[in-house]
């Protein structure tokens, strides 16, 4: 979750959302709002949306890499976005949303590769979960951290319990904590870690070596890995995103996203 501004100049008001990069069937999603630290606002949960259901339709696109601009990869939803709209019809419909397109994720035919750097925290690091495969730097951090606002992240932990062991995710979820990227690679929430000189080739090394396979057999391979792993994944989702939705009502989720945006510590209402 972000609300805080990086050091990296202001993203021209024409400048995307998303950046799209094509490369002989890979194909680069990125995240473009550096300045905060790429939080998945309204906006761009819609950009992303919709160039997911693009390519899922797309043969010629074997793989998808997702990516983040400036010092993230993703802060999860943006706080100020959210805050500014307590209605739970509201909430319901972000979280609703935001659950349909992970779901995308793992239903499209095309493995999806998260190129992480920096945070990627609460549904952040709920997209880390969610894509098929994941590279990250020794710098990059991963956090489940809407605990620390009076939110637990619902959603977040339906990807999360799939990738992680369940005290881990447990643990992830109920303190808010940090991973650090060798914790991650051994708990399962990423494949491999490289140093951030190295990011863009381990994510190409690891596209091509699934572009070498046959499509056929990387499509059915897919698509039977999710259907016999996670029955009854899109009922968790709805779940979850009701949950989320009626959580974010409660007045403790108010004050503590109110403290978060003020830096200060948040004074619980209830105990």
């Amino acid at each position: 979750m972000s609300t805080a501004a990086s050091s990296h100049a202001a993203v021209p008001a024409n400048e995307p959302l998303l950046l799209r990069q094509d490369d002989q069937g890979i194909v680069t999603l990125t995240l473009n709002r550096p300045r905060q630290y790429n939080a998945l606002s309204d906006a761009l949960l819609g950009e992303l949306q919709t160039q997911l259901d693009a390519l899922a339709g797309d043969t010629a696109v074997r793989v998808v890499v997702i990516a983040g601009a400036g010092a993230a990869f993703c802060a999860g939803h943006d706080l100020k976005e959210m805050r500014a709209r307590p209605d739970q019809a509201y909430y319901r419909d972000l979280f609703g949303r935001c659950s349909r397109m992970m779901l995308t994720i793992t239903q499209m035919p095309q493995p999806v590769i998260a190129r992480v750097h920096g945070i990627a925290t609460a549904a952040g690091c709920q997209l880390v979960a969610t894509c098929d495969l994941a590279v990250a730097t020794p710098e990059a951090r991963f956090a489940t951290s809407g605990i620390n606002v009076g939110l637990f992240c619902s959603t977040p932990a339906v990807a999360l319990s799939r990738n992680v062991r369940d005290k881990q995710a447990f643990e992830m979820l109920m303190t808010g904590d940090f991973i650090d990227a060798e914790t991650a690679l051994r708990n399962g929430l990423v494949n491999k870690v490289a140093p951030a000189a190295e990011l863009d080739q381990a994510v190409a090394d690891l596209a091509g070596r699934i572009c070498s396979k046959s499509a056929v057999a990387v499509r059915t391979g897919k698509r039977m890995f999710y259907r016999q792993r996670d029955m009854g994944l899109g009922a968790a989702y709805d779940f979850a995103a009701e949950t989320m939705a009626c959580n974010m009502m409660a007045e403790d989720v108010g004050e503590g996203i109110d403290a978060f945006i003020e830096k200060r510590r948040p004074i619980w209402k209830h105990r």
